[in-house]
């Protein structure tokens, strides 16, 4: 049985009625920059996050770039960020003349390590970004308590993790700003790209605002150099309509990632895959569902070649350390080891996890890693 990583016309399908009125009244309308159906999003999202203000974007990389750029940042001012991550988390502080300063990631949570955190800054240390990896919270308490002494701003790298937890407060409402992607295969997905920014501070909301449309209010008038950061009406309007159902969703893969402890803790390979952690104070969404296999990256590589050719989705995520990277190589902080980063490069494989799985299709995948862990 054939069983896909993600299959998002599963999802499509719950909500095509409502979706093809709501763009059928956008394309009628002609109105598809900003506007209404922006403004309705975001007071909602800003409501969900447990925010004052949340200001959508062009992308889930636009939201770090653009929360990086407000916060009046110097060239050769350094960042924080974890070794283990999508590019993006240390791509955008390139991008802008900082200095990515890569910290590794505790063992279980796949998270940045807040002890190794103080140890790698320094006086020209202004931000750090903690990324909720995989959809669970990072320890905010001590990240929060360390920015405090050190005088710098935390960036939540929220883009796996809408709805996920810390203590019961939401993520991105934790740090100064909350960084969201909604890129299509996330919790909740636009229909392209699309992204969101999310904060209590009234003043950077307003910069946010201006930094989205190039610096301008009012019109043709520019106080900074923004950019075209804007998020399309239309992915507004269709998100909008998502994010009605995305506690249902999260309860779906929260469901299925029950289930695959429950058929994985009674399989003859048990000691042999290593399950996500469930970590104490967090509320898991699970954008994606990383299984470990202990014993290094050849097992790793044949279970997932096995898998393939039985047509069961999975994927690396990643297959680098950032420091690894070749754009990354040359940095001071990229020449040390990371060994926790090294290892979950080496280890993990993403497995199915979307809400609309079936319990078979859930136990084949359990059967057939183990078939791939005996081949």
């Amino acid at each position: 049985m054939a069983v896909p990583l993600l299959d998002l016309k599963l999802q499509y399908q719950q909500i095509r009625d409502e979706v093809m009125k709501v763009t059928e009244e956008i394309y009628e309308s002609q109105m598809f920059i900003l506007g209404k159906r922006v403004e309705e999003f975001e007071k909602d999202f800003a409501e969900y996050c447990h925010t004052k203000y949340s200001v959508g974007v062009s992308s889930g990389t636009d939201a770090l770039l653009i929360a990086l750029m407000v916060l009046d940042l110097e060239p050769g001012d350094e960042v924080i960020v974890p070794a283990y991550s999508f590019f993006a988390t240390a791509g955008v502080v390139e991008r802008l003349e900082l200095i990515p300063v890569f910290v590794d990631i505790e063992p279980d949570s796949f998270n940045i390590d807040p002890t190794q955190i103080e140890s790698h800054m320094s006086a020209r240390t202004k931000v750090i970004i903690p990324v909720h990896l995989f959809g669970q919270a990072a320890e905010m308490d001590a990240i929060n308590a360390i920015a405090a002494r050190r005088g710098a701003h935390v960036i939540e790298d929220a883009a796996q993790a809408v709805g996920a937890e810390w203590d019961d407060k939401r993520i991105g409402s934790i740090g100064r700003v909350g960084a969201f992607s909604f890129f299509p295969s996330k919790n909740l997905g636009a229909f392209g790209d699309a992204g969101a920014v999310t904060t209590d501070d009234e003043a950077l909301y307003q910069k946010l605002i201006d930094y989205r449309v190039h610096g301008m209010r009012p019109k043709y008038f520019h106080h900074y150099v923004g950019g075209n950061f804007r998020i399309d009406a239309l992915q507004a309007a269709i998100l909008h309509i998502k994010l009605k159902y995305l506690e249902d969703w999260h309860r779906g893969r929260q469901r299925n990632a029950d289930l695959y402890r429950e058929l994985f803790a009674g399989s003859d390979v048990a000691d042999r895959v290593k399950l996500p952690h469930a970590l104490p104070r967090r509320r898991h969404i699970y954008n994606q569902f990383c299984i470990r296999f202990p014993e290094g990256r050849a097992t790793r590589d044949k279970v997932l070649e096995h898998l393939r050719s039985k047509g069961i989705g999975c994927d690396i995520y990643y297959p680098l350390t950032l420091p690894q990277q070749t754009c990354f190589k040359e940095l001071p902080s990229a020449k040390e080891p990371f060994p926790h980063s090294e290892a979950a490069a080496a280890e993990s494989m993403a497995i199915p996890i979307f809400p609309e799985l079936t319990k078979d299709q859930i136990a084949e995948v359990v059967r057939e890693i183990s078939a791939g862990l005996k081949s």
